[in-house]
Formats: C-alpha cells, sequence, structure tokens
C-alpha cells in the first residue's frame, strides 16, 4: 500500500522526494475525483446550454468598487492561518511529515508565518484595490452562463460532501464517536459516501435553485461525472488501504479468474495507512481468518463505478426524456453498493434482521430510481422547467 505520494514514488522509480510526504494518496485520490466530477459537469452544462435547455442569467455587479473593512478583516485571517501553519511546516517538516493531518488540525503553528501571512493577504488587498478601483464605481449587468457556475457547485459539494460523509459515518459507528468525540469527528479516516451525497445533493439543489438553474437538467448533467468520481475515489481507498476492505476472503482463486493477479481476489493490505495488521484485527472483531486476507472492496467499487459510469456517459445523448440519467444512476448506484454491502465490514442497526445504513439508503435510492424511470416520461418535461 502507499499512503503517501512519496511511497509510491519511491517504490515505484527509486525517486525520495520529501515534500510528497505531506500529500496523502487518499486525499490525493479524492481531489482528483472532484476535479473529473467538474469537468464532466461543465462539459455537459455547456452541451444542455447548446441545445436549449438551460440558459444563461442576468446578474448585476459592482465595477471599481474597493474592497470592505470585512473582506480585508477576512483576507487577514485566511492569510494568517496559511502562513501560522506553512512556517512551521518548513521549520519543522520532518517531525510534522510523519502525521500532516494531526498538525493541520491541532493549534501549533508559527506566529511570525502567521503575522507574515496576515501582512501580505491585506497588502493584496490594497494592491488590487489600487489596481481596479474606480473613481466612481459603477452597478454593471453581466451574463452568467450555468457551466460558469461550476467553481461555486465544486466548492458546496466538497464542503458539504465531507461535513456530510463525517455525518453519517458517526451516526452509524456511535461507540467510537461516544469513546471520543473529538478524535471522531476531526479525524481524516471515516466517510461515508451516500451521507455525503444526500448532504452535498441538498446544499447544491439550494444554490441551483437560487441561480435559476433548472433543478432536473443539473441532475441529469452532474450524475455520470459523480459515478466517475466516485470510482476514481475508490482508488483512493485500494491505493492507501484506508480500510474499506471486505471481510476475510480465504477461498482459493476460482480457476475461471486464473487471468488475476491473487491481490483482485483476496488482499492482506501491507503497509496500510491505518497501520492494522488484517488477520489481528478481524479476531477482534470476531471473525476467523486462517491467512488474514479480505475481499479487495474498493477495487471492486473502482470497476463498477466506471462502468456505470461508462454506460450513463453513452447513453446521456440517447435519452432525450429529462430525468432518465437521474432514475438510471439511482438504480445502478443504489444496486452496486448494495452488492458491495454483502461482503463489507460495517456496523448494523438492530432492525430488519441487522441491516447496514447504506444498505437502507441503497434500498431508497433503487426504489425511487424505479418510480422515477416510469414516472419521467409522464411528467420529466414539466419537471424539466423548474
Amino acid at each position: 500500500m502507499y499512503p503517501t505520494l512519496y511511497d509510491s514514488v519511491l517504490d515505484l522509480f527509486g525517486l525520495s522526494i520529501p515534500p510528497f510526504r505531506l500529500v496523502q494518496s487518499f486525499g490525493m485520490m479524492v481531489a482528483l475525483a472532484f476535479l473529473a466530477a467538474s469537468w464532466d459537469l461543465k462539459s455537459e452544462l455547456k452541451r444542455k446550454e447548446g441545445l436549449g435547455l438551460l440558459a444563461p442569467v442576468k446578474k448585476k455587479v459592482w465595477q471599481g468598487k474597493k474592497s470592505s473593512l470585512v473582506e480585508k478583516v477576512i483576507s487577514a485571517i485566511i492569510g494568517f492561518a496559511i502562513g501560522y501553519k506553512f512556517l512551521a511546516l518548513v521549520l519543522d517538516f520532518d517531525m510534522i511529515a510523519g502525521n500532516p493531518q494531526e498538525f493541520i488540525l491541532s493549534a501549533k503553528g508559527n506566529l511570525l508565518g502567521g503575522f507574515l501571512g496576515a501582512a501580505l493577504s491585506v497588502g493584496m488587498r490594497f494592491w488590487e484595490d489600487k489596481k481596479e478601483s474606480l473613481p466612481e464605481p459603477k452597478e454593471v449587468e453581466i451574463t452568467v452562463h450555468p457551466y460558469e457556475q461550476v467553481g461555486t457547485i465544486t466548492i458546496l459539494a466538497a464542503v458539504f460532501g465531507i461535513l456530510g460523509a463525517k455525518l453519517f459515518h458517526n451516526l452509524e459507528n456511535w461507540d467510537d464517536l461516544m469513546a471520543d468525540p473529538v478524535g471522531a469527528l476531526v479525524s481524516f479516516s471515516g466517510l461515508s459516501f451516500l451521507g455525503g451525497l444526500i448532504c452535498a445533493t441538498i446544499a447544491i439543489l439550494w444554490f441551483a435553485k437560487k441561480n435559476n438553474i433548472k433543478l432536473l437538467h443539473l441532475t441529469d448533467a452532474a450524475l455520470p461525472g459523480l459515478m466517475l468520481a466516485y470510482g476514481v475515489g475508490r482508488m483512493g481507498c485500494q491505493i492507501a488501504g484506508d480500510g474499506d476492505w471486505g471481510i476475510p476472503n480465504d477461498a482459493p482463486k476460482p480457476e475461471w479468474l486464473s487471468f488475476l493477479p491473487d491481490w483482485a481476489w483476496a488482499y492482506n493490505y501491507p503497509n496500510n495507512v491505518l497501520g492494522i495488521d488484517l488477520k489481528a484485527d478481524f479476531a477482534q472483531m470476531g471473525y476467523v481468518s486462517m491467512y488474514g486476507k479480505a475481499w479487495p472492496t474498493p477495487l471492486y467499487e473502482t470497476t463498477m463505478a466506471l462502468i456505470i459510469f461508462g454506460f450513463l456517459w453513452f447513453m446521456r445523448k440517447r435519452w432525450t426524456t429529462p430525468g432518465m440519467v437521474m432514475s438510471w444512476y439511482l438504480i445502478l448506484a443504489g444496486a452496486e453498493r448494495m452488492a458491495i454491502e454483502q461482503v463489507r465490514i460495517n456496523n448494523e442497526y438492530p432492525i430488519f434482521g441487522g441491516v447496514t445504513q447504506a444498505e437502507i439508503i441503497s434500498s431508497v435510492m433503487i426504489v425511487l430510481g424505479i418510480a422515477f424511470l416510469f414516472l419521467m416520461p409522464k411528467v420529466g418535461k414539466k419537471w424539466a422547467q423548474y
């Protein structure tokens, strides 16, 4: 496993590049996932606007207006935070690089760096004011296209997605939350994709409604890229070994899968980012495992997600009824997660004979998807006007 970019570059190319120790493999893949989703969304919004399904809006903005005192204070705070951490990192790199997450979330830093960062940030504000301000600021009307909002949509998806992922994960792991509330809430590990999906969707739909972007067309445009992002993110889980592996798998690899490497059937995730020995961990959880190998569920999810993305991407132009991409996404994404839950380690709620949070959400997704599949041909064009 490669917990950091440093580990992968050192192993694959024999190059020791110390700054790469700060780049967590999982975090890097999550960032790439957001970029992939943003690229797809921007492309689709442009296409839909070209078809006349979406339209730009007019907005009034001020030109030549100097930044306010509040904006300067915010710049100072942001600059202080960056400088406070950055100079401490430069001066004590070797110690911090061993556990950058702990350093980022701690109160540790360098005051001199903080003051320098604040001064630089406020100075940039004054420089921009001098360069762009006019003797008489004026209000002008500008045209804003839906695809120009992708940056804001991506930020909303990142912020509310991560908050939702942490919230739903901790609701599913209530005992761990009660044992260490602060550690559970600020830890970089432990994220529920479906929880993040729910919270990010609510935030993005609110933003779209506020900015007159038609919700159903936006949803259809975003979901293929979301599935692509999910596949890329799961690559990060596999590369880093972040604990999303499955239950023990001691069964021999079937002959018909002989073309696959052994680790694609069962894997012990050596040097995983959590520092866990799977055999000992399985025993602690009550599983019997002779070899300490698990189903590599992130690898399977990556494969299924990319196949679903390919299907949605191929069909998006062929489905002329609004909402069909959304319907099939709900069905396929729900079925994918429902299937992987059967060999994945997750806490169960004591209802219906034992069921995981993901199974509940996936079941709702599948039911909604099937309902929309029959409903959209009747109401899709009407709903697409809002």
